[in-house]
């Protein structure tokens, strides 16, 4: 973190990056077998004949819409990857189905606020909603809780206790606001504080629902519990 790449130099062995601190200017030099590139991604809008449909885009590329996915022409929506908001797969796909149930009866509804996401390193790491940083420039207040998986009997049983889950919650409601999990399964775990989070479920909510014994789903439930009350195992 706080680290810029200088150079990359391929070697006899592998690879040469020098690397500097943005805080203190220092340099240093690493080796590695492999260096992954990634440079972000960009809106694929070239070459779909949309100047022959009088649909606009905006300045990076992409193609604006409304809350009911419908573009400047209004009987063209716009979905997934052409559009703004995070490029996931499971996005584009609620998307679509929101665009054709709105075709059909004229209802649409889809939050962009809870759509989780999920890094496929190991361990993973997979959130949805809002962060602090989001929530101190809103103004709002928050609390929080927290619990490491190496309080968790599954995770430690299986040797496998790298990571934490993060609860934020809305500090009048006790709503649920944001979640961050990191842990090798935590794309499979963000699903149930999504499902929450779509029926404006709270920190109570989750902590008083009943969660098998062993597992790691457990720890969302102790970390909702520090959120609103007083976790049980740590």
């Amino acid at each position: 973190m706080s680290t810029k790449v200088v150079s990359c130099t391929k070697t006899a062995d592998g690879v040469s990056v020098e690397l500097e601190s943005v805080d203190t200017g220092k340099r240093e030099t690493i080796t590695a077998d492999v260096v992954l590139v990634s440079v972000g991604r960009r809106p694929y809008t070239e070459g779909l004949g949309l100047e022959n449909t009088g649909i606009q885009l905006d300045g990076r590329g992409f193609i604006p819409n409304d809350h009911k996915l419908k573009t400047n022409v209004p009987h063209i929506r716009a979905i997934g990857d052409v559009t703004t908001g995070p490029m996931l797969a499971h996005k584009a796909e609620e998307e679509g189905v929101a665009a054709v149930e709105d075709i059909n009866t004229s209802y649409c509804e889809i939050d962009h606020e809870i759509i989780p996401s999920v890094i496929y390193t190991h361990p993973e790491v997979a959130f949805v909603g809002k962060n602090e940083q989001t929530l101190k420039k809103e103004n709002v207040k928050y609390k929080v809780g927290t619990f490491s998986f190496a309080a968790n009997s599954r995770a430690k049983a299986v040797d496998d206790s790298d990571g934490l889950v993060k609860v934020i919650i809305d500090a009048n409601t006790e709503k649920l606001l944001g979640v961050h999990i990191i842990c090798s399964c935590a794309g499979e775990l963000i699903a149930e504080a999504t499902l929450a989070m779509t029926y404006s479920g709270s920190a109570e909510d989750i902590a008083r629902s009943c969660h098998a014994h062993p597992t790691f789903s457990e720890a969302l439930k102790e970390a909702c519990l520090a959120a609103y009350s007083l976790p049980i195992n740590s």
